[in-house]
């Protein structure tokens, strides 16, 4: 992987991560697209995500870190010993510490359980297409029909288990970890601002575990022969920290006001151009090896 292409990647991580669109799949086809040719990887991807939650932690900083206090002083006993007090039953900020936490734990489970598959055929870009496909319906009817009343400090312990099931179902590129999260708020009835606001917290610890998970994992074999190296990787990291911050200052302005139909009719496209390359013999449905 050249300089450049990986310049570009990061720019497209950094566009692509927190609109409903897939930034693994945009990944995955314009890897393939480039002059270098071949997928990313799923290792390339994960890392290069760390760029974006960056940005994400730098933009929430003041929620986070009020979420981290009250969570603390919960469990602490600031407000009362027994179980309820220790699970914020007193601070909405205790609560949604906890909620991130749950609302963790199915991309994990599930993440280890499918590591083989996540990094091999779930990259099929006939796999991406029906995913984008499928997904941008259900985001469709989520937004036309879902009551978009609650608030995030209405949020529930089975609630948060819902979103969190709906972002593991990112782990097939093509689905969306905003897409999916966001689709699963509407659904519940949660305004577009809130989910959209929760899918970037609960993506935190997720994404950062495993880019970290992928960046130790890899790191001897990042550089060698049909893997990009580590200075590519760390340049599309850094651009896509400085992308993703601008993205998430215009996206969560567009959620508060307009709908998600556009990002609808985007990915159908998507999935209708991506067709057509396969069958042109453009891409290829598993494209040259990455990490």
């Amino acid at each position: 992987m050249t300089w450049w292409e990986a310049l570009v990647l990061g720019l497209v991580q950094a566009l692509t991560e927190f609109l409903p669109i897939s930034s693994s799949a945009h990944l995955r086809i314009v890897g393939e697209l480039l002059p270098g040719g071949g997928d990313p990887g799923a290792a390339f991807t994960a890392v290069t995500q760390i760029g974006t939650e960056a940005a994400v932690i730098l933009y929430f900083r003041k929620d986070i870190a009020r979420i981290c206090v009250a969570w603390w002083r919960a469990v602490s006993g600031a407000h009362g010993t027994d179980r309820r007090s220790r699970l914020g039953a007193g601070d909405p900020d205790a609560r949604m510490g906890w909620w991130i936490a749950l609302g963790s734990v199915p991309i994990v489970v599930l993440g280890l359980a499918f590591q083989d598959v996540i990094t091999s055929s779930f990259r099929n870009l006939y796999l991406v297409a029906l995913s984008l496909t499928v997904f941008a319906i259900f985001l469709g009817l989520a937004d036309r029909f879902g009551a978009k009343e609650r608030q995030l400090t209405s949020l529930t312990g089975k609630h948060a288990i819902l979103f969190g099931l709906a972002q593991a179902m990112a782990l097939v590129p093509g689905v969306s970890r905003s897409g999916g999260t966001i689709t699963a708020g509407l659904l519940m009835g949660y305004t577009r601002e809130a989910a959209a606001r929760y899918s970037f917290l609960l993506a935190i610890p997720a994404v950062l575990g495993s880019g970290f998970q992928q960046l130790f994992t890899n790191l001897d074999q990042f550089g060698s022969p049909g893997t990009p190296g580590l200075g590519a990787i760390a340049l599309a990291t850094v651009v896509a920290f400085a992308g993703g911050y601008a993205v998430i200052i215009g996206f969560l302005h567009v959620v508060s006001t307009y709908s998600y139909q556009p990002f609808v009719v985007y990915r159908i496209g998507l999935s209708v151009v991506v067709v057509v390359l396969l069958l042109a013999g453009v891409l290829t449905p598993l494209g040259g090896a990455g990490t």
